[in-house]
């Protein structure tokens, strides 16, 4: 095993280093402060890694993204939402007749408890979904208590599913109050993607058909979504799982984080973002003329990505996606116009491909769910949906591990030194 030396003072340390399946190293530093006394400074933890993981890959530089080792490219073109969750959980690709038993699994338990409406109703019409969706989850485990224990294999595996089937009824549940519709109920004759527009979309006079176009481009999606290594709402899973939360709680706190508008909020501002050229009537060319003044605080959301230092391999395929939808569905939306001829300019642009600023998978799913007829403050609730099976996996590989301690970060403490209290008369 490879190893570092840190030197420090008089003393010196040896550190193991431990190589990934692409040749990543990690200096394992768990001796570093009761033999040295030293913790790491790291703001943001950009270089520290947790633990070790077998989820999802990423390859910043080279722009891949890989699922249990399957290139995403290859699980968006052949797979569908269920079998990349049923593989995200389980580590392997399932067997049809695998599939076909997790997805008639998934079918049972897509109701949720008719006294849920009281949850969705307690909610001002205004609130956000995301605040709804979390709060919606974690009351899920007072529903279920007998399967709580994150030890317990068998209890997380049907909590694992229970999540995966009951999310679309919660989110659209939340959606139907917010608008004053009726509740739809779940159709399990359909496929997840479907079932879940028609819970959305329809209403009790008249038939709805979901649009094949629109559920495949779901599918995708939610795909594409649905892990992305130990990101913000990955980590908050883990670390509230770390303390033998229950799945309910954890997944909630990783909602919670997605939630901000550096995380899981970006597609939102993307769309926001067009609005407010669309308001002011700001032209595109006036747009990037802005953008590219660094002392004009303007941004184009949805372009460059912090971890891709190339195109976003999720970006690629949903863009082939989004000309599919904007065509089939003939969306008449000004705002949609505007972010084709945004995409048209950051593909060409020489300053946009110098500084590899390509729309990303924010940009994309946004102009998506638009033509959808997804309310713009609905898109971080589609994000935790796709989310939702990477949560899960990365939750019971964090339980799978005997050696798993509650996470305790330190802290450089750089307040006060010890002083006296002063009375209050004397201050």
């Amino acid at each position: 095993m490879p190893e570092a030396v840190l030197r420090y003072g008089d003393k010196e340390l040896t550190l193991p280093v431990k190589i990934g399946t692409h040749g990543d190293a990690a200096i394992d530093i768990a001796k570093l402060r009761s033999e040295l006394g030293l913790v790491t400074l790291d703001g943001g933890l950009a270089n520290t890694a947790e633990g070790e993981g077998a989820v999802s890959f990423i390859d910043g530089e080279a722009g891949k993204l890989s699922y249990r080792g399957y290139p995403i490219e290859q699980l968006a073109e052949h797979s569908s939402f269920l079998e990349v969750a049923y593989l995200l959980q389980y580590g392997e690709l399932p067997t049809k007749a695998e599939l076909e038993a997790y997805e008639e699994s998934i079918r049972r338990h897509t109701l949720i408890r008719e006294d849920m409406k009281h949850l969705f109703e307690a909610f001002p019409h205004s609130a956000h979904p995301m605040q709804i969706l979390a709060s919606a989850v974690s009351a899920l485990a007072s529903y279920y208590p007998d399967a709580l224990d994150p030890l317990d294999e068998e209890a997380v595996d049907i909590s694992s599913r229970r999540l995966i089937a009951k999310t679309p009824t919660m989110i659209a549940w939340a959606y139907k109050y917010r608008v004053s519709q009726p509740y739809t109920y779940p159709d399990n004759t359909l496929d997840y993607a479907s079932n879940f527009l028609k819970m959305m979309f329809s209403v009790p006079a008249e038939e709805y058909l979901p649009d094949p176009v629109v559920a495949k481009a779901l599918n995708l999606l939610l795909i594409l979504h649905a892990d992305h290594g130990q990101n913000c709402s990955t980590s908050a899973v883990r670390l509230v799982g770390s303390s033998r939360s229950n799945i309910f709680s954890s997944v909630a706190a990783g909602i919670h984080a997605l939630a901000g508008p550096l995380h899981g909020g970006a597609n939102q501002e993307v769309l926001e973002m067009l609005q407010e050229l669309y308001d002011s009537g700001t032209s595109v060319e006036t747009a990037v003329k802005r953008a590219k003044d660094k002392n004009d605080p303007f941004r184009l959301m949805g372009f460059g990505h912090r971890v891709y230092k190339n195109f976003d391999p999720r970006a690629r395929i949903l863009k082939k996606a989004a000309d599919e939808v904007l065509d089939a569905l003939d969306v008449d939306d000004p705002l949609l116009d505007i972010a084709r001829e945004l995409e048209e300019v950051a593909l060409n642009d020489e300053y946009f491909v110098e500084r590899k600023l390509y729309p990303n998978v924010d940009f994309y799913s946004g102009i998506i769910y638009r033509a959808m007829g997804f309310p713009v403050d609905m898109f971080t609730v589609l994000f935790a949906l796709g989310r939702m099976p990477g949560w899960i996996a990365q939750f019971r590989e964090l339980m799978s591990k005997p050696e798993t301690r509650i996470f305790r970060p330190r802290q450089l403490y750089v307040g006060y030194d010890y002083r006296d209290y002063v009375p209050i008369d004397r201050r």
